[in-house]
């Protein structure tokens, strides 16, 4: 780079032969004395060393010659201003270059370096060159580092020392050496060549922006050097970190044309750090929308909480991306769960919020709510601490009353909580390495549309995706891996929960969920549950199992369909209601399809179910389920069956069943059959008008035999004489004290063999 090329400007000063009043006897400006009128100056023409030259008396301790030409600053240029100088006569002095700088309004500028180094002169007819060498960049081998504020400057030399001597100067040059500083050739530009200082403290933000617009394509070194920038910050060029950026926790730094981790871990030269600007330019309406760790693992020695990276975003809905690498928690303090206990009062006319709650300021947003009548995964979604109230996920289901309560708030990887709604925001391709160490990810209270594609969830030390409201409507998790931090216990001692939902129309498909207690707690309705392989075995014989899947909205809505569903169950609850009896006034238990599933269980013990229904309060029936093309399988030992009603808090109105579909379903090591419409086969050895048939143990759910829909003669009725008679029964239902019999009465004693359809439902 050379600006007496590129920009036509001329920088060397006219020779000392062609006049003396371009150059002043003081710091160059206009105005002032000029050598032209001086005493003890005059033009040699014919100097044996020098040619023409200028010879000086030197009448003062500091004598001074600058030109008064103004020769431009200019970023990222370097000048060199050199001069010959001997003394011919009288007492021997010193030499320096010297110069004035000057602002925009042609004030001087404080503060700055303005003399070059001092070179003795030690003989009289000795030649001796001094230089320096000035610009903008603090930077090895500048003599003279102005920075911007200078825009000009006037340069000459200056004569220090005994006064009486005579000295000869040849014409002083002014040159370009940028070159020297920042080859040519190469497409980048250097911070420092447009003011900046790299102490950590001067704001360097308009070297910066100065260096981003020189760039002109190229690219920008960030040198050695801590960078202090205050103020947000968008770079489009390509640039790269030798040096660290510090900058203010609200500072936005968007590095739009190098927009990935690795960048930004070499900017703040610190991981935890890195991933956190890069997550606040992500969320910053900027244009770009994909963060890409380009297969890097971010290690975090603590959680990126969302409302202190990004304190000013209070909600975000456009689509963003993060992918393509690991997250991995490293021990340390930061993990540490939360818990509390406190005193609170609830009431069903207040189903989401907690009054009165003690010591409320403490407990954070996010923690889970345990205690007696509160149901699975409910959350603190917020809270008022002048009131004294939280604001829960979901309604509890132990009724009025002034209750004690633990909170207990998990650690995630990414933490939403702080964030009022968060919209379209996908993880593709994500390692969530959580090494017992932290959980996954925490959603904000509001949002829809977030998307976990491809991702691993490596066991959570408590919860692999949380959601604190309804900022999981329309989640969509697919082909991601979640293996539980419990993996190495038994069933019953499992605490780990993958997935829970409170909102509606959640997509989970084609994913795999290793030894949770749960791998999903669903409210809402909604949802679609397919492809799926979610297993909860272990290594004791005759095991307990427990529920892979949990919903907790009776009128469900959902599908789910072909899952591998291995040593768990499907539980069918109403735990997230403030009024967990049937009042008549909402919905019971319906809504739920089961079709194309594989069931498999082993090892387990006999009473083990995969469907069952946990009514929380009297009164409730079902009123719309299909089973329909599933697979049910037990090794090594049979189940009695495959459904269930648990009861140990209330049992279901078995009168009030309707439409039951249980049908074209495979069982193996399974003792009872279960179906709905069911086939029984009777056989009446003796003649008799009243057939009963014993209780019918296949009806789904051990329900009542509360309809027929159809009666099939196998044999021949044949009456007392052995002769055939042609009649048709009378159908009487709910026989007996379980209500699981039918009785068929004929107009006269006959035996035969019938094949009867019974239902454990009516359609109304």
């Amino acid at each position: 780079m050379n600006i007496a090329i590129t920009n036509g400007l001329l920088l060397m000063p006219p020779a000392f032969r062609a006049g003396l009043a371009a150059w002043s006897r003081s710091n160059g400006t206009p105005g002032s004395p000029t050598w032209a009128t001086a005493d003890n100056a005059a033009i040699v023409p014919a100097d044996q060393d020098f040619g023409a030259c200028l010879e000086i008396l030197k009448q003062s301790s500091t004598t001074s010659i600058r030109f008064m030409g103004e020769t431009p600053m200019i970023p990222g240029v370097y000048l060199r201003i050199s001069a010959r100088v001997k003394a011919v006569a009288g007492a021997l002095a010193s030499a320096r270059i010297g110069a004035f700088a000057g602002d925009g309004q042609r004030n001087p500028v404080p503060g700055l370096t303005l003399t070059g180094p001092t070179v003795a002169l030690q003989r009289h007819g000795e030649v001796v060159e001094v230089s320096a060498i000035v610009g903008v960049g603090s930077r090895s081998g500048v003599d003279m580092s102005w920075g911007t504020r200078p825009v000009y400057g006037h340069f000459g030399l200056d004569l220090v020392g005994a006064n009486g001597g005579a000295f000869r100067i040849e014409s002083i040059r002014i040159e370009d050496i940028t070159s020297a500083f920042v080859p040519s050739l190469l497409d980048w530009v250097d911070v420092r060549d447009f003011g900046a200082v790299g102490d950590g403290v001067t704001n360097d933000r308009a070297a910066f922006v100065a260096a981003d617009n020189a760039a002109g394509g190229g690219s920008i070194l960030v040198p050695d050097g801590n960078f202090f920038i205050s103020g947000d910050l968008s770079i489009n060029s390509r640039i790269r970190f030798k040096g660290r950026l510090v900058t203010p926790a609200s500072t936005r730094i968007a590095l739009l044309q190098s927009f990935d981790f690795p960048t930004y871990a070499d900017a703040f030269k610190d991981e935890t750090l890195g991933m956190k600007k890069a997550l606040q330019a992500l969320l910053g309406y900027t244009d770009h929308t994909v963060l890409d760790l380009r297969g890097r693992r971010v290690d975090l020695n603590e959680p990126l909480i969302m409302a202190d990276i990004a304190p000013s975003l209070d909600a975000f809905s456009n689509r963003r991306v993060i992918q393509n690498g690991s997250i991995q928690a490293k021990p340390g303090p930061a993990w540490a769960t939360g818990r509390w206990t406190s005193v609170a009062t609830y009431s069903p006319t207040n189903p989401l919020t907690l009054t009165n709650v003690a010591n409320v300021a403490a407990i954070e947003v996010g923690s889970r709510v345990i205690g007696n009548g509160v149901g699975r995964e409910v959350y603190v979604r917020a809270k008022n601490v002048s009131a004294g109230t939280i604001t829960l996920s979901q309604p509890l289901f132990g009724g009025a009353g002034t209750r004690t309560y633990s909170f207990e708030r998990y650690r995630y990887l990414f933490d939403f909580s702080g964030i009022r709604e968060i919209s379209r925001l996908n993880f593709v391709n994500i390692d969530f390495g959580c090494d017992r160490i932290a959980s996954g990810v925490l959603l904000s209270p509001g949002g829809e549309m977030i998307q976990f594609s491809g991702c691993y969830f490596t066991r959570p030390q408590d919860r692999g995706i949380t959601s604190i409201g309804r900022g999981c409507q329309d989640l969509l998790v697919d082909n991601c891996q979640f293996l539980s931090n419990d993996m190495d216990l038994p069933a019953q001692q499992r605490t780990t929960v993958a997935i829970n939902v409170n909102a509606n129309d959640i997509k989970i498909r084609n994913n795999r969920f290793v030894r949770f207690a749960h791998f999903l707690v669903a409210n809402g309705g909604g949802h679609i549950i397919s492809g799926n392989h979610w297993f909860q075995g272990d290594g004791s014989g005759e095991g307990l199992r427990f529920a892979g899947l949990v919903l907790t909205q009776p009128n469900v809505q959902t599908t789910v369909s072909g899952n591998y569903i291995d040593n768990a169950s499907i539980e069918w609850t109403n735990e997230h209601s403030a009024r967990p009896n049937f009042t008549g006034q909402e919905f019971s238990f319906g809504g739920l399809t089961l079709t194309g599933n594989t069931f498999l269980c082993s090892n387990t013990v006999p009473w083990f179910a995969w469907l069952v229904v946990k009514p929380y309060g009297t009164g409730h029936f079902i009123q719309g389920l299909n089973v329909v093309g599933n697979v049910f399988k037990a090794l090594f030992g049979n189940v009695e069956r495959i459904d269930r009603v648990d009861s140990s808090i209330a049992d279901l109105n078995y009168g009030a069943m309707r439409n039951l579909q249980f049908e074209a379903n495979t069982f193996n090591g399974v003792n009872t059959y279960v179906a709905n419409p069911l086939m029984v086969q009777f056989t009446q050895n003796t003649a008799s008008n009243n057939w009963t048939l014993p209780v019918i143990a296949g009806l789904p759910f051990q329900g009542w035999a509360r309809s027929v829909q159809s009666v099939v003669n196998e044999t021949a009725l044949l009456n007392s004489a052995g002769q055939r008679v042609d009649a048709a029964p009378h159908v009487q239902v709910e026989i007996g004290t379980t209500r699981r019999q039918i009785r068929l009465t004929w107009a006269q004693p006959l035996r035969g063999r019938v094949c009867i359809y019974a239902r454990m439902d009516r359609p109304q």
